[in-house]
């Protein structure tokens, strides 16, 4: 394709997604297509010869009947995944660059708008100077590099000697019974094994229990085992729950244990002030995870990885070939002993484009905005008989079971399954239920970049019609 192709179809495919983020209100929130029925509308075999892209465009329009809109003003399930327009813009110009940071020197711009975002976000979430940033793709592989962090520093860094079929104590990892899958994924990933993964109990407000999680440490070490990492979970997945992070902090200080904060999608509520309380204790962890890409509106994938040991990250993820040494070393950055990647994206790019459009009063504005919605709802559901809230609303989740009067817990939680679907497969909203402590109930996440107080009201009225049949 020649730059002049790439600028005829390039000014195309723009206008294609203007007028998607147009329309998107108006389509089905959820994909109503059957399985294999995308695959069905292309042909079996690949393309033999080179075919004319001018008609590309209306292929997609094909696809669009297999999206699940995630940026539809409607979309309440899982977590905002936003995906702004600015941020669009960088995120095509880093593509259109085609910069590769494998050090310093193959893109100075690359490593340093990074170090430069890094810093702004830092600023932006109130963080003290000692942390410094990176850039990883997702909040999976972010912790990832947290426990393998964690496993050189219970270890002395065994990964020089014998590794850890070389160390006579079992490492042990901690977490709340809460905690994403991606953490004890990880913690199976960095060779820590089931059976020393410790997923206590929460208590009421879904929180991980400190004197569980103290006594379960105190009785690892009479065991001959070594407590590795705690992680603390800064909102989680299903409730939007904050551990105690300073009382954490705390015992992650007293027993020389790493501390992880996986602040996923909650970190970006730290850009407001009044919402910082939520994570005390943070400036005594390790390591910080958020991912930009979820609410505060960064095309996927993005995630923003802190720590105030960098010199120990950077000693257990450097490698130093030859071919990559340069003049340089030494004075700058070297992102490629900053995570598992050796090459990286110009990721920095949609995120700078995200701040410098929006700026922090109105990434402010529009998160404040999700939480007067996230409010408003919770006060509906607290009036309404047989509406029960299963978990305190801390930012924008909100998550509610409808008590059908005269139904088993049971037949509830079947029923509860059911309205969910009903309103999902109708295509006018979207939600998703889940399990906590062994009850479905179904979480309304708002927070998407269209979403508006009529749009949190259209839902409820749609809740109420679909469940109290």
């Amino acid at each position: 394709m020649t730059p002049e192709d790439f600028r005829k179809l390039g000014y195309e495919i723009i206008d294609f997604i203007a007028s998607y983020r147009e329309s998107v209100g108006d389509l089905p929130v959820m994909s109503q297509v059957k399985p294999g029925e995308i695959r069905g509308l292309f042909p079996k075999e690949p393309p033999e010869h080179p075919e004319d892209l001018s008609n590309v465009v209306s292929e997609i329009e094909k696809l669009k009947s297999g999206f699940t809109h995630f940026q539809h003003p409607r979309f309440f399930g899982y977590f905002p995944s936003n995906a702004d327009l600015s941020s669009v813009l960088g995120d095509l110009l880093s593509s259109g660059l085609g910069q590769l940071g494998l050090n310093w020197q193959s893109s100075p711009a690359l490593t340093e708008l990074e170090e430069l975002t890094c810093d702004w976000m830092r600023q932006l979430l109130g963080l003290s100077e000692n942390f410094k940033g990176v850039i990883q793709d997702t909040a999976s592989s972010s912790s990832l590099v947290a426990l393998l962090c964690a496993r050189e520093w219970a270890t002395n860094h065994s990964q020089t000697k014998g590794g850890l079929q070389g160390e006579e104590q079992p490492l042990i990892v901690y977490g709340s019974s809460q905690s994403h899958s991606s953490i004890e994924k990880a913690a199976l990933l960095a060779g820590f094994g089931r059976d020393t993964i410790r997923l206590l109990e929460t208590d009421d407000n879904h929180t991980i229990r400190i004197d569980l999680l103290e006594a379960a440490i105190e009785d690892d070490i009479a065991r001959g085992f070594k407590p590795c990492a705690l992680v603390a979970a800064t909102g989680t997945t299903a409730t939007t729950a904050f551990d105690n992070v300073a009382e954490m902090a705390r015992l992650a200080k007293e027993f020389n244990i790493w501390l992880h904060v996986d602040a996923a999608m909650a970190g970006s509520a730290m850009i407001l002030p009044e919402c910082r309380h939520l994570w005390q204790g943070v400036e005594e962890s390790h390591s910080v995870v958020l991912n930009p890409h979820k609410w505060l509106g960064v095309v996927f994938d993005c995630s923003l990885f802190y720590t105030q040991n960098s010199e120990h990250l950077i000693r257990v993820m450097s490698t130093n070939p030859s071919y990559l040494q340069t003049y340089a070393d030494g004075q700058v950055t070297n992102y490629r002993d900053w995570g598992i990647p050796l090459g990286r994206r110009m990721r920095a790019l949609k995120l700078w484009f995200l701040l410098k459009s929006e700026g922090a009063e109105g990434l402010r504005k529009r998160l404040r905005r999700d939480l007067e919605n996230a409010k408003w709802l919770e006060q509906q559901i607290c009036a309404t008989p047989n509406w029960k809230l299963v978990a305190p609303v801390q930012l924008q989740t909100v998550c509610v079971r409808y008590d059908a009067p005269g139904m088993t817990d049971e037949e509830i939680d079947v029923w509860t399954l059911e309205w969910a679907s009903n309103i999902n497969n109708s295509g006018a909203a979207y939600l998703t239920p889940a399990k906590l402590k062994g009850r479905w109930m179904v979480r309304v996440s708002i927070g998407s970049l269209l979403t508006e107080k009529e749009d949190v009201e259209a839902l409820w009225h749609l809740m109420k019609q679909e469940a109290e049949k």
